[in-house]
């Protein structure tokens, strides 16, 4: 039996280096995730996995299980199936925050070099989306490009292309056609080694785009719903080798996206930009005199929607980040309760240093 190239699967010294760490263990990344199951691609080729028990003692979280993407440290059980041990350091990650009013973080995907965000030209198309999708990649330590589908679906380019200018600041832009074999200006991103993941609302056409990469219809699409909207098609994260190489990350669309984390500063560079003119340092953009920011709206240089986006996910991120430091506190608190309160913690640590 022949063995995997696991470098084909983006595994490079980075990641050997740390596995070292680990001995008489092997390697493997994370293609797909079921739940509490997982495949992995090993050397050995795919085998079905699961984390250990005492993985699942130790994680603090979601996030800290494996995610497609993930290489992975594993042993094998006697029925030839691999036991997780260790999740090695993520050198990127998309993270979404999970459903509900919950403060956990969901790793969409992991170990990415290239994020496509992608959106149709039709009436899915949304520019204030778009920034919080910008803001949430710029975050993940990869690099977006925005991938425009459906070009057939849009009569006139230019009110997306004048937006486009003043939202994506320094990103690369794609417009592709089904209509059109353009599948060229998607593949020169994509190169032996490198994992790309594909994000977006459901049914803009990123299963098309990878079924086209693959060259052949190995994932289902469906057609647009009578509003003109897509309907939902992948359910689930898949990592697929591409035949020409590299790696590609199909993900289940997403209408709602938190930005607990998200960097926003690359998102409204610009704004950023305007407001080292302000006259006051700690300018808020709204009534003060000197403004460069409320000055550039009135010269049209900028959009009102654009700030009023940017308060917008300014805030969101506000509140989450505080939010998350009052969910850290409130463990701290409870951890000095069990003890007898901080006297009594302080006490123990001090025991402790004691101790030779």
């Amino acid at each position: 039996m022949n063995k995997i190239n696991m470098k084909e699967y983006g595994l490079n010294e980075r990641f050997i280096n740390e596995s070292t760490l680990y001995e008489n263990q092997s390697i493997g990344r994370i293609v797909s995730q079921d739940k509490g199951l997982y495949k992995l691609i090993s050397e050995k080729g795919e085998l079905r996995a699961q984390v250990s028990g005492k993985f699942r003692y130790n994680a603090a979280g979601i996030s800290d299980y494996p995610a497609v993407g993930d290489f992975v440290i594993f042993d094998e059980n006697e029925g030839g199936n691999a036991i997780i041990n260790h999740v090695l350091t993520r050198k990127s990650a998309f993270i979404r925050k999970a459903a509900g009013t919950s403060n956990n973080e969901q790793i969409v995907a992991s170990n990415i070099d290239t994020v496509f965000i992608c959106m149709s030209l039709n009436n899915d198309f949304n520019g204030r989306r778009l920034e919080r999708y910008l803001g949430v990649a710029w975050d993940s330590g990869a690099t977006p490009v925005i991938v425009l589908t459906k070009a057939d679906l849009c009569g006139n380019y230019d009110d997306v292309t004048e937006e486009l200018e003043d939202i994506a600041l320094g990103v690369d832009i794609i417009i592709t056609s089904s209509l059109k074999d353009d599948i060229l200006s998607v593949k020169k991103y994509i190169v032996a080694g490198k994992t790309i993941a594909f994000i977006g609302s459901s049914g803009v056409g990123k299963t098309t785009l990878i079924n086209k990469l693959i060259g052949e219809e190995i994932f289902e699409t469906q057609d647009l719903r009578n509003d003109d909207r897509g309907r939902h098609t992948t359910t689930s994260r898949e990592l697929i080798l591409l035949p020409s190489g590299g790696v590609v990350i199909d993900t289940p669309g997403m209408r709602e996206l938190g930005l607990e984390g998200a960097d926003l500063s690359k998102t409204f560079a610009d704004i950023d930009e305007l407001s080292k003119e302000c006259k006051f340092n700690d300018c808020t953009h709204t009534k003060e005199p000197g403004c460069a920011v409320k000055q550039a709206i009135e010269n049209g240089l900028l959009s009102e929607d654009r700030l009023a986006s940017y308060f917008k996910l300014n805030k969101e991120l506000g509140y989450n980040n505080l939010n998350s430091k009052q969910i850290e506190q409130k463990k701290l608190n409870e951890m000095f309760k069990s003890v007898g309160g901080m006297k009594s913690f302080k006490k123990m640590i001090k025991s402790k240093k004691n101790i030779k």
